[in-house]
């Protein structure tokens, strides 16, 4: 498998992560050391300066502590050089573990190469020698009202459908499936998705 070419450095949460992403890509690949990111000056001042110089692709896992640790970046980083890549709610556990997490859920580090590339990709990565796919107007709150995913009684249960249908992780807020929609799919492709998964 050749090596993906990408523009942004990519943010994981440890070693084993960032080892297994760099099978796959070329780029600058920066590990936080689990919750060490939250008192390291230093490597925050570094992903603040990559994200500037590149832009920057935050790859966590998908439990509560990849959410801890994205909720922390996402605050700390300006919004605009951030772009976010979620993996799938994949049961199981790493190889080199012992026991799964708390969650029982696959990490990054466990993820296969093609479900890397794929959120990566899905995130908006820019890839070398690949044409940037072009600008639509964002999908908005309201929008979300409006098609059911937020503020309605059944909503939470249809952003589960919608979420599971796109192969994303459970535990997104509102706010964040938002943000991955925008990179995802167009209103059209969103509704038409939103009809296959309330059926």
């Amino acid at each position: 498998m050749k090596k993906l070419t990408i523009k942004e450095a990519i943010v994981v949460e440890g070693r084993y992560d960032k080892a297994a992403l760099s099978n796959i890509v070329d780029t600058v690949i920066v590990d936080t050391a689990g919750f060490g990111v939250f008192s390291d000056g230093e490597k925050l001042a570094l992903l603040r300066r990559l994200a500037q110089a590149r832009g920057l692709i935050v790859l966590t896992d998908s439990d509560g502590g990849g959410f801890l640790i994205r909720s922390f970046l996402k605050s700390a980083i300006d919004p605009a050089l951030v772009k976010h890549a979620y993996i799938p709610d994949v049961p199981g556990k790493e190889r080199r573990k012992k026991n799964p997490s708390k969650e029982g859920l696959l990490g990054v580090e466990g993820m296969s190469p093609d479900i890397l590339e794929a959120a990566l990709r899905r995130a908006g990565a820019t890839v070398d020698g690949e044409a940037a796919t072009g600008c639509v107007p964002p999908l908005t709150k309201a929008e979300l009202y409006e098609l059911g995913l937020s503020g309605h009684p059944d909503s939470a249960a249809r952003r589960a459908a919608l979420q599971k249908a796109l192969d994303l992780p459970a535990g997104l807020t509102a706010n964040a499936l938002l943000d991955v929609l925008n990179v995802l799919v167009t209103r059209e492709e969103l509704e038409k998705l939103i009809g296959s998964t309330q059926k």
